[in-house]
């Protein structure tokens, strides 16, 4: 078995670029069955006048693109925030194996609060969930986005 390697980082570098797009800063990437990531996306919501347009939707879309797939089994999401409901749904879709997320999301988050989506009967799959990786540096990206916009 090989050593597990965090592909947070790069997730991170995703967030950073989207705050300098002006978008909040969230940012996702894929990782294949070979442990390479097969995409990455930071929010554009704002910039594409898209409501779907969060990082995970955006590289859950350019993951399947290359699969040719509509799913993803055995695939790995990292993303800097916890996902709404919107993306925890799409993630179950996807049939993403395992989702790895930084910062909680109590406000608006659908993995560990509000409608919780995994516990649900209706998710036809639901992924291993890790969070907390690399949750000080994600919270510390949004904090410094929100500050002057509050």
């Amino acid at each position: 078995m090989s050593p597990f390697t965090s592909h947070m980082q790069a997730a991170l570098a995703e967030a950073r670029a989207a705050a300098a797009r002006g978008e909040v800063p969230v940012g996702a990437v894929i990782v294949g069955p070979n442990g390479r990531i097969v995409a990455r996306a930071g929010n554009r919501t704002r910039e594409l006048n898209d409501p779907t347009a969060h990082a995970e939707i955006l590289a859950l879309r350019a993951a399947c693109a290359a699969a040719g797939s509509e799913r993803l089994p055995g695939h790995d999401l990292y993303v800097t925030l916890e996902p709404c409901p919107m993306c925890a749904s799409a993630i179950s879709q996807a049939r993403i194996a395992r989702l790895y997320y930084g910062a909680a999301d109590p406000k608006s988050g659908g993995v560990a609060h509000g409608p919780r989506v995994f516990d649900h009967p209706q998710s036809h799959h639901v992924p291993q969930v890790y969070d907390g990786i690399g949750a000080a540096e994600a919270e510390a990206l949004l904090k410094a986005f929100f500050a002057p916009r509050r």
